[in-house]
């Protein structure tokens, strides 16, 4: 009787904390949905690469020796044999790429096919439509994602929606501005995440940190609100929960 009844308290008391933990904001949760972008952002390394060589139409080349792409008019297809690209991890899969141009915007649609960064695996389509006069030194861009992200420990990262990313160029770089906004999901571990933001999130390119903005992010049904500060570059970031409790979360 008394095992039984102490197996009911661990019980209880396993049942409050997964209650507790599953109305909470992990620092390991919050860099999961800042993430995924980077992870895809190195898949995109290989869009720029391609990009380059799009003045080739029509014709099956080899760079560096480790991949082949053939482009026609209307896009590309390319299989990519352990590639290093701008020194990320070897790069290998399939990627086709559908695009339309006019005179200030660019469109395309990525789909990844089996798309290996290192371990990481990449299935899915990200489209990209991209507005924007480099000499107005401004220039945005619309990403639409739907991706599985595999990792080397098997666990899965999906993200659907459309983020709008915006940079302002300056002649010195401690002065280019960048900017995200939008709305996507992600899931991750049994959880759902829908981000909203609230205020653009912002940032440098000499500071590796968002340094302000906020989002609303719903977990599960419950609505947690994350403030990336006041435009100082450094890793805190406060999350505010319902009740108007807070939290400082290292980035």
């Amino acid at each position: 009787m008394i095992g039984l009844a102490l197996f009911f308290i661990q019980s209880c008391s396993e049942d409050a904390k997964a209650l507790e933990d599953d109305a909470q904001l992990s620092q390991t949760e919050l860099r999961t949905i800042l993430e995924t972008d980077e992870i895809s952002g190195v898949a995109d390394n290989a869009l720029a690469e391609l990009f380059a060589n799009n003045s080739i139409s029509g014709k099956s080349i080899n760079t560096n020796e480790c991949y082949t792409a053939e482009y026609s008019e209307t896009g590309f297809v390319a299989t990519f044999n352990n590639c290093v690209l701008n020194g990320t991890d070897n790069v290998n899969g399939t990627l086709t790429v559908t695009y339309e141009m006019s005179n200030e915007t660019i469109s395309y649609i990525a789909a990844y096919e089996d798309f290996y960064v290192g371990t990481i695996k990449i299935n899915g389509t990200r489209s990209f439509t991209i507005n924007g006069d480099l000499n107005q030194n401004m220039i945005s861009f619309s990403v639409t994602s739907a991706i599985e992200v595999e990792m080397e420990d098997e666990s899965i990262i999906t993200e659907n929606g459309t983020k709008t990313f915006g940079f302002s160029f300056s002649e010195d770089l401690e002065n280019t501005q960048f900017t995200i906004a939008g709305n996507w999901t992600v899931v991750y571990d049994g959880n759902t995440y829908s981000i909203e933001t609230v205020n653009d999130l912002q940032g440098s390119l000499t500071c590796e940190y968002l340094t302000t903005g906020s989002m609303i992010v719903e977990k599960n049904g419950l609505e947690i609100t994350v403030d990336f500060g006041d435009g100082e570059c450094d890793d805190q970031a406060t999350v505010i929960y319902p009740n108007g409790a807070t939290e400082e979360i290292t980035l």
